[in-house]
């Protein structure tokens, strides 16, 4: 009995230090990450039946949702509950100012040496295009970039959830930037801060809404820092819109192109580069970058 306590005590140990020594992790399943290390007041609640949104019914403690394989570096772990939550960075997300990333240890491979990186491969033009229409209909969540969801989220930290709430909860949705992130298999930055300057800019300064759309090509970004729209052809654009306080609160949608860009001149000017300074911030660019 004692040789067996003392075994017990021993591995408990030995497991223990071998987390603690872990200075990596890799994403076993799509992994939300967040802006806090509280998972459990965000996902279910004291009850296991509660999401934790704001008043359009959003996540605002979503960063976004790590692929499978994306690689981690731990910077500090702490205990929350019977689980642990890791301080993480990723060369995949480019997290804002003075925010700090934080990831589930159950989402989580640990390492102890660094293992090679997620490395995407960009589909082709058309599989992107493809992805990108048979989306539309997906509602909008923020920070989300799974169309399915991530089941895992029903079963750790939910209890008797109904179908109709399932996808809900389980984050199933894309926002603006995470729609070209779905479609790309994560080869495109996740924010539009990151896409205002990704591949190269197409010159629309002093140009009406017509002629910007005249020279369009399928996968160009009209983008700012805040939402991104992606050209499908020369007819249509597609995005994802929070409609908050509207019936379903917004989601994917497909609108015609030149109207879209019509609309947004109303409050924003066309620019060839993103502005440094935020003097002009309601500007807006186009970037092309398949290809480039």
């Amino acid at each position: 009995m004692i040789r067996s306590a003392i075994f017990i005590i021993l591995f408990g140990y030995a497991l223990l230090m071998t987390a603690e020594a872990s200075e990596y992790g890799v994403a076993r399943v799509s992994a939300p990450v967040l802006n806090t290390p509280d998972f459990k007041s965000v996902f279910g609640g004291a009850k296991g039946k509660t999401l934790k949104v704001d008043r359009c019914g959003q996540v605002r403690e979503l960063e976004y949702i790590a692929m499978p394989g994306t690689l981690f570096t731990i910077s500090k772990k702490q205990h929350s509950g019977t689980v642990d939550v890791y301080q993480v960075e990723t060369d995949e997300y480019s997290a804002p100012p003075n925010v700090r990333l934080h990831v589930e240890g159950r989402f989580l491979k640990l390492e102890r040496t660094a293992p090679a990186p997620r490395k995407p491969v960009l589909p082709p033009r058309e599989e992107i295009l493809s992805a990108l229409r048979s989306s539309a209909g997906s509602p909008y969540v923020w920070g989300g970039n799974v169309t399915s969801g991530v089941p895992e989220l029903a079963a750790w930290f939910y209890k008797d959830i109904s179908e109709a709430d399932r996808g809900r909860l389980t984050l199933a949705g894309l926002d603006c930037s995470g729609l070209l992130y779905h479609a790309t298999g994560g080869w495109t930055p996740r924010n539009t801060s990151q896409l205002t300057s990704f591949g190269q800019g197409v010159a629309i300064t002093g140009k009406q809404s017509i002629e910007i759309a005249s020279l369009l090509q399928p996968l160009d970004l009209i983008v700012w820092n805040g939402h991104v729209i992606i050209v499908l052809d020369s007819q249509t654009a597609i995005e994802s819109r929070l409609a908050c306080g509207k019936p379903g609160g917004g989601g994917v949608v497909m609108t015609p192109l030149s109207q879209r860009i019509a609309e947004i001149m109303h409050t924003r000017s066309p620019t060839n580069t993103w502005p440094v300074s935020t003097k002009h911030e309601n500007s807006f660019v186009v970037r092309r970058w398949y290809g480039q």
